[in-house]
């Protein structure tokens, strides 16, 4: 990993484009119905505690990224098998937005192109990416950044102006209880997408210390949250949300609605790319994350495990083949029964750990008989 430290602003830019990634892709929290946004706000508020653990892990060692924290916390052997274990989540989630990457570039753009060809070509310019390592992929995120933030006002404003919103889709509030909201909100929207910031316990420790990372990163996950809750609604403010829920990318369906005069006729051309660029980013770090594993793991340079990491994370993401599948398998098995244990489970006991070890050696410090005269 790099020596010279990253600017915590570079950290907090990269966090909230990676909280986006793929997510404006699907309507979140869609069996909430037109209360999807109450579902948003509940797994955001929800979520902050994890994200608090996550820099609390971090404050109490800064200078470990997660690896070094498991291997010294649990012992070479756990460690080891443990930290292996958040390698294969890592790859597991890189695999799954390779396949969103291919699956949305052959249904909006190369529809004449088969699906194993668009992901070939996506992981080698992945893969040949990696080399340079993580601080120049927090460069590069940040420099896209006024490119994707001008990109998503200008579909606010487009949708403003053309008179595709109905407002009368948020009503009534509330119709069939609050439960349907909290059952879409937990645990499928704290885990995705507000959890998925526990990656970057890998990525902490090279923020510029001297810099309060945790107020950054807080305040730029309060901003994340309110944009991916206004951007989840507009499908159905535009859709309603029958269609919204039976849409296989309503937001791709929205901007193809958008007709500005004879200025813009295809914003759905552009909006495209900047989903490319979400999930390019969500992509770059989770393959990073399972590099920088390996590496601690083995003791052998990211470089060498570039082209291992990336043909398994290729290969990985055809299955299941049937799209419908592989969504379901996402956001209905992955999220309720498996990225919980990586997400919470995993991180309260390396927490907890972490609070034995410092609190024993706190009292063999202190413990000891003084000295003093007779």
């Amino acid at each position: 990993m790099n020596s010279v430290p990253i600017r915590v602003s570079y950290v907090a830019i990269s966090l909230f484009i990676f909280e986006i990634g793929s997510s404006p892709m699907f309507l979140l929290g869609a069996k909430a119905g037109r209360d999807a946004w109450l579902s948003m706000l509940i797994g955001a508020v929800t979520g902050l505690p994890f994200l608090l653990l996550y820099l609390a892990i971090h404050r109490l060692d800064p200078d470990k990224d997660l690896f070094e924290l498991l291997l010294y916390y649990f012992g070479r052997t756990l460690g080891t098998v443990v930290g292996l274990a958040f390698v294969g989540y890592f790859i597991l989630e890189a695999n799954r937005n390779l396949r969103d990457f291919g699956d949305l570039t052959g249904l909006a753009i190369l529809t004449q192109t088969p699906l194993f060809f668009i992901m070939l070509i996506v992981i080698l310019v992945i893969m040949n990416t990696m080399r340079y390592g993580p601080r120049t992929l927090f460069l590069v995120i940040t420099s896209l950044f006024p490119l994707i933030l001008f990109s998503f006002i200008l579909l606010f404003v487009f949708l403003l102006t053309t008179d595709l919103v109905r407002p009368e889709f948020l009503f009534p509030v509330l119709e069939h209880g609050i439960k349907p909201v909290w059952d879409a909100a937990v645990p499928e929207l704290i885990s995705f997408p507000f959890c998925q910031s526990m990656l970057f316990l890998v990525f902490f420790p090279l923020a510029d210390p001297r810099r309060r990372l945790t107020k950054a990163i807080v305040l730029w996950y309060a901003g994340t949250s309110v944009f991916l809750t206004c951007l989840n609604e507009v499908s159905i403010l535009v859709l309603g949300p029958v269609l919204a829920a039976n849409s296989t990318y309503p937001i791709l369906q929205v901007v193809q609605l958008i007709r500005v005069s004879q200025l813009v006729q295809r914003f759905d051309a552009l909006f495209v790319m900047i989903l490319f660029l979400g999930l390019g980013t969500k992509l770059c770090f989770f393959f990073m994350g399972a590099l920088v594993g390996m590496e601690r793991m083995t003791g052998k340079k990211v470089k060498l495990w570039v082209i291992p990491v990336g043909a398994t994370i290729y290969l990985t993401a055809f299955f299941p083949s049937s799209f419908t599948s592989f969504v379901r398998l996402g956001l209905e098995v992955l999220v309720t029964y498996v990225y919980p244990f990586f997400q919470l489970g995993f991180p309260l006991l390396l927490f907890a750990v972490m609070l034995l070890r410092q609190k024993k050696k706190g009292s063999r410090t202190t413990g000891h008989p003084s000295t003093g005269s007779t």
